[in-house]
């Protein structure tokens, strides 16, 4: 298992990206959370295993359609363990 913290960078607010990426996350089986930050950008902890977690970062590359990613920083980190991918405020 392999977790990630990412803080992804563009027009990622206001067009339903965390929606987006939760139901990504969960139908690829990765789990953790992803919430919108105060610089316009959105943050996110996910962890699974390691096929499944670059997948949805290849996914996350493009977002839903209304999405322009523009920068994806990513840091490896320590699993939490979680069981479900949630969406947070």
């Amino acid at each position: 298992m392999i977790a990630k913290h990412l803080r992804i960078e563009g027009t990622v607010q206001g067009v339903g990206y965390r929606h987006w990426m939760t139901h990504t996350a969960t139908r690829l089986g990765v789990t953790g959370w992803v919430r919108n930050h105060t610089d316009g950008s959105v943050e996110a902890l996910v962890e699974g295993d390691a096929p499944s977690v670059e997948e949805l970062l290849r996914a996350c590359r493009r977002g839903p359609q209304h999405a322009h990613v523009t920068l994806i920083h990513e840091d490896l980190v320590e699993p939490e363990e979680l069981e479900t991918f949630e969406q947070r405020p």
